[in-house]
């Protein structure tokens, strides 16, 4: 329940951000009481109050409690994390869009490609249509000449044929020497006559096709230049719908790359306010967290990987009673050490020194000092080897082979410094990543059940050697423990 000292903190903020936004407004010649700038709770002043508690400048939380502030980082990192959400779906929007106008631009191309093509045939046909008729011409010149001669011929035989017409039987009897050789030749002028009249008529006739030939091909030619002049409009008209679409996709571009910058920016904000939260959740690294304090990381937890706090509750206590039990071999300077002259190369796997011995120096610890886990029977190593309250293997914990992908890597993306795997925090996280890798995220039962044999065994089959190793009972305690934290927090004990 919030005091009257939380109630206190929370207006004085409030107050401050009024009175800095008034003092902005009269610097900037703008109305404070805008509809805008009333919005006292919105985005803009929650926005604000973030930011505010990111400036390491303002000391963090200042006076804030820690359960006042642990509440304005939440709702912080839920309005980072909605910001996200809305920019990434702007961002999918603009990349459809972008895929529009790109079809567009695609399709246009094409019909401008058509075009281009449709008008170079246009004119190759046009030219040879000029050819066609410039020889169409000529032979029209050729004929017109044919005919002027023909016709000259024609009167000159008909002149001579009038002229013998016009004499006298007399005048031919007196000139000609035999009368049926002047008729004769008068015969041959009638059949040359009505000869040449036929060929002036071909010629005419040949003069009239040219002619209705040309005006044929002028007529095809004046269509194919209109056709061209309408295909050029089309062009310049698609060449221009073209940029236009081109202009559109380099603003779509620019859209989402605006976008793109947000949904780093939200996102750069939420990882940042994930690390304020986590590092009030601080638990010392000696001692077990109570479990309010271990639910407070778990629901932590959750807001990084999905998995639901009960489960990984119920895993951590089954693993280790949720920090309690660390391990009971290679601890010789710690009280609690039940195996103190069993050390880590008496436990582990050979494969796994370097690593063990990697993880401690760097973080300044005795390696043959610090606890590790160990199941002894007999006097004798069954096995062990694994570390902190989440019990994770050196080798699993750095991943040597790809240090990028490992568990530590992964926890220290969130928390900004040196992984800790005897850390309860780190642990918790690095824990929630495991199951989250094999689909506890989901929050389905079956996805759970896998991700808690994979955490036993490697594998969410439940083979023989995992059987051997308590595979089913392991599976049973962990999905019964989540059970019953899981009424715990239903009944509002947390």
């Amino acid at each position: 329940m919030m005091t009257i000292y939380h109630k206190h903190q929370i207006f004085k903020i409030i107050i401050s951000t009024l009175l800095v936004s008034f003092l902005f407004s009269i610097l900037n010649g703008t109305d404070f009481l805008s509809e805008k700038s009333l919005k006292v709770f919105g985005a803009e002043d929650l926005s604000a109050t973030c930011q505010s508690l990111l400036n390491e400048a303002n000391g963090g939380c200042g006076t804030l409690s820690k359960e006042v502030c642990q509440s304005t980082l939440n709702k912080c990192l839920e309005f980072y994390q909605s910001q996200s959400s809305y920019y990434e779906g702007k961002v999918s929007e603009t990349q459809k869009e972008a895929t529009t106008l790109q079809n567009k631009i695609s399709i246009l191309k094409n019909k401008v490609s058509g075009l281009n093509n449709e008008i170079y045939r246009s004119n190759l046909m046009i030219k040879d249509l000029n050819l066609q008729i410039k020889d169409t011409q000529a032979s029209i010149g050729v004929s017109a000449t044919q005919i002027e001669d023909s016709k000259a011929k024609l009167a000159e035989l008909l002149r001579t044929i009038r002229e013998q017409d016009q004499r006298s039987l007399l005048e031919i009897m007196l000139a000609e020497k035999d009368l049926s050789a002047f008729f004769d030749d008068l015969a041959a002028l009638e059949a040359l006559n009505i000869k040449n009249q036929e060929l002036l008529s071909q010629i005419k006739s040949l003069k009239t096709d040219l002619e209705n030939e040309e005006d044929a091909l002028t007529k095809e030619k004046s269509g194919i230049e209109q056709l061209v002049v309408v295909r050029t409009l089309q062009k310049q008209e698609s060449q221009k719908l073209q940029n236009e679409q081109e202009s559109l996709l380099k603003t779509t571009k620019g859209r989402e790359d605006l976008y793109q910058a947000y949904v780093k920016d939200t996102k750069a904000k939420a990882s940042e306010i994930r690390k304020r939260i986590f590092q009030l959740a601080q638990v010392s690294e000696e001692e077990a967290p109570s479990y309010e304090e271990a639910y407070a990381i778990a629901k932590y937890v959750e807001s990084v990987t999905g998995v639901r706090p009960a489960l990984l509750l119920g895993l951590l206590q089954t693993e280790s009673a949720i920090g309690k039990n660390v391990g009971q071999c290679n601890c010789a300077t710690h009280s609690y050490c039940k195996y103190p002259d069993i050390g880590y190369k008496d436990v582990m796997q050979s494969n796994q020194y370097d690593a063990f011995s990697q993880i401690t120096k760097e973080l300044g610890m005795n390696t043959d000092t610090t606890p590790i886990s160990c199941a002894i029977s007999g006097g004798k190593v069954q096995w062990g080897g694994a570390m902190g309250p989440a019990q994770f293997m050196p080798n699993t914990w750095l991943n040597p082979s790809n240090p990028d992908k490992g568990y530590k890597a992964r926890v220290e993306n969130i928390i900004g410094g040196v992984a800790n795997p005897w850390r309860v925090k780190d642990a918790f996280l690095a824990a929630g990543f495991y199951l989250s890798d094999w689909g506890a995220d989901s929050q389905t039962l079956q996805k759970e059940v896998n991700a808690v044999t994979a955490y036993l065994c490697g594998t969410s089959v439940m083979t023989s050697r995992c059987k051997a190793a308590g595979g089913y009972s392991y599976r049973n305690q962990v999905m019964n423990n989540a059970s019953d934290w899981e009424d715990w927090i239903d009944q509002g004990v947390f």
